[in-house]
């Protein structure tokens, strides 16, 4: 639908916002290619994420593919760590920084083992908020000088388990998220014979915007206020442990967009700290939580799905109000801990899939003549097309309108036919079109014609499941940068949005990356019958796999993890295949064996009925007991 005469990789670039989003991770080659560029520089290794797909199916995995890039992840920690550590050095703070994971961001075992061993040399270390991620992460860490985070609800179990582990000798905290807490673990810490390591989780009055900004503030689900901050200090002083106090940790949200919401925060939290100092606590640690944003869309603004700051002033900020409010009040400067999850892991993975079909709202060619008929609705609407202009376009639109529900109203009570309806459609998608391009050389566009791109999108249908491995884009409208990994030295020309396999309407990628807002359909090529053509939805590293889920029994996709060498070769370091059709059954409570009697016992009765002979039995079986142990997605034969 827009084509330009000398399109140029430059282009596709700024199409795409490869060079906004991409955080200097991925690029356009010379042959239009997407290219992985894993140290995050532009004239380093390169590896074609086209050629990656293709590799991946001469090894026998179908798409969709979710592609872990371990470099990636590698670069995210070190750059988090070196960016830190060059601000305390140049600032001469006198505390260092600890980086830690939540394990909730992304539980899989590939992915913690990952941020496990790149994160060893910088003493990387877990958050855990369950029992089941308190035991991944005290059998993964193995790092003495690491810290494990303990947030959420704390039963004996838990407590129990985190206090054998600070027995072995790992920094294991418990923050305080209510005050029913402290009892049982000091209970619990006596009969095993065990120090706890306290620290409590307060309630800012500061609040972040944002997405996520009810994870943080005075509402907040969990946390401490003042006053239960002051009975725990009271308690622990009766008890004589106020020196087992040694954290404090705060949240003010997720995916924090706004520097100023960042700072504001952290001085609120230093005045706490100098407070839980005068008390007599010990402390030594102030954990600032989650908040260090991705860019999604590549704005650079304070949007949701941005951050209007790098993460050099983030880390700047940061330790410069620290050092300032200790040195204030004369309080040694404390370890700095920051849970970014969404950071480290977010970039590191790609959702890969082919495209199946399209559906096309090209219209057929306007007849010479238009037939007769016993209303002047055909005439009207040719008439109309005939009229759009850069002068006419309101005009024109709200006639198209018009005569669109005429036509429905005359079809509905038998006044004209299917054909003459049929026509009548074709009519207004061609007076759309006209009016989408005519609409490029106004200088304001009314929203209702900006809306029209919508209107006259193809729909793309993409072999993935939007509810499996995008489920953030359908609970709560979450923006991911999507671009064909291919062709992009060819100028795309079809406005499309992107449907996926699963048969809920709700299944469709409608939003993507733009400035200065979201656009509702993406450029795409057209199919070629003799070439697969392939799409990329990146930065889904985060959350994504964690709450993905069974939506048209759809399971997990294949995963392939890659590590790229510094001479630019990459090796497929771990292959897990996607669930099988028996798997997910499986998890929906289905007994697969009974699946396969109850088949065979209907095959047995068919041949009773007659319906069958007895040598399709076996086909039949066959069959179906191939289709059990096939993938969830589309396969190609």
């Amino acid at each position: 639908m827009h084509q330009k005469k000398h399109w140029t990789i430059e282009d596709a670039t700024n199409l795409y916002g490869i060079d906004k989003w991409g955080a200097g991770y991925f690029a356009v080659d010379d042959s239009g290619d997407v290219v992985i560029t894993p140290l995050g520089e532009k004239n380093g290794v390169q590896i074609s994420l086209h050629a990656i797909a293709k590799g991946i199916e001469e090894r026998g995995l179908s798409m969709p593919v979710l592609l872990r890039i371990e470099n990636i992840l590698g670069s995210q920690i070190k750059r988090l760590h070196d960016t830190f550590n060059k601000v305390i050095d140049e600032i001469g703070y006198q505390g260092s920084y600890k980086g830690v994971f939540p394990i909730k961001v992304n539980q899989q075992e590939q992915v913690v083992e990952a941020v496990c061993e790149f994160g060893r040399q910088y003493n990387h270390g877990l958050e855990a908020g369950s029992k089941s991620e308190l035991i991944a992460a005290i059998s993964m860490l193995n790092n003495r000088q690491a810290c494990i985070i303990c947030n959420g609800y704390k039963d004996e179990e838990f407590i129990d388990l985190g206090l054998y582990a600070t027995k072995m000798g790992l920094k294991c905290f418990f923050v305080l998220e209510m005050p029913g807490e402290l009892e049982l673990i000091l209970e619990r810490a006596k009969a095993i014979g065990a120090k706890p390591l306290l620290g409590v989780r307060i309630k800012l009055s500061s609040k972040a915007e944002g997405q996520w900004a009810d994870s943080g503030g005075e509402s907040s689900v969990f946390g401490l206020t003042m006053g239960q901050v002051i009975d725990v200090i009271d308690y622990l002083k009766q008890e004589k442990k106020l020196d087992c106090l040694k954290l404090q940790h705060y949240h003010i949200g997720s995916q924090i967009p706004n520097i100023q919401d960042i700072r504001t925060g952290v001085i609120e939290a230093c005045r706490i700290y100098e407070e839980l100092i005068k008390e007599g606590a010990e402390m030594g640690y102030l954990d600032l939580g989650g908040g260090l944003a991705v860019d999604y869309d590549g704005s650079k603004t304070n949007y949701h799905s941005s951050r209007n700051y790098s993460v050099e002033e983030y880390c700047y900020d940061i330790v410069e109000t620290i050092a300032s409010a200790m040195d204030k009040c004369g309080i040694a400067h404390p370890t700095i801990i920051t849970e970014s999850g969404r950071y480290t892991v977010a970039y590191y993975s790609v959702l890969l899939f082919n495209v199946l079909d399209v559906t096309s709202i090209t219209p057929h060619p306007i007849p010479p003549e238009l037939p007769k008929t016993t209303y002047d609705l055909l005439d009207n609407l040719l008439e109309t097309y005939n009229m759009v202009s850069v002068k006419t376009v309101q005009e024109c639109y709200n006639d198209a309108l018009f005569y669109k529900s005429q036509a429905q109203q005359l079809f509905k009570h038998g006044n004209i036919s299917l054909r003459e309806r049929a026509m009548a459609e074709d009519l207004i998608r061609h007076i759309l079109i006209k009016i989408s391009t005519v609409a490029q050389d106004l200088e304001y566009k009314p929203e209702e014609i900006r809306q029209i791109e919508a209107l006259i999108s193809d729909i793309y249908y993409g072999n993935f499941s939007l509810f499996q491995s995008l489920p953030d884009v359908w609970a709560i409208d979450q923006l991911f940068p999507v671009t064909p990994i291919h062709r992009l030295h060819e100028a795309p020309t079809r406005n499309a949005i992107i449907a996926d396999i699963t048969c809920d309407s709700d299944g469709k990628i409608d939003m993507f990356p733009a400035f200065p807002q979201a656009k509702k359909t993406i450029l795409l090529h057209d199919l070629k019958n003799d070439e697969e053509y392939y799409l990329g939805v990146f930065l889904v590293g985060a959350y994504q796999e964690t709450l993905g889920d069974l939506h048209n029994l759809f399971g997990d996709t294949n995963v392939v993890t890659i590590h790229i060498q510094e001479d630019g070769s990459y090796d497929f370091i771990r292959e897990l295949e996607g669930d099988s059709v028996g798997d997910v059954l499986s998890y929906v409570e289905y007994d697969v064996n009974a699946i396969k009697q109850r088949m065979k016992n209907f095959a047995e009765d068919a041949i009773r009925q007659g319906f069958i002979k007895v040598k399709e039995r076996t086909t039949i079986l066959k069959c179906f007991h191939e289709g059990l142990r096939g993938y969830t997605y589309f396969e190609k034969e």
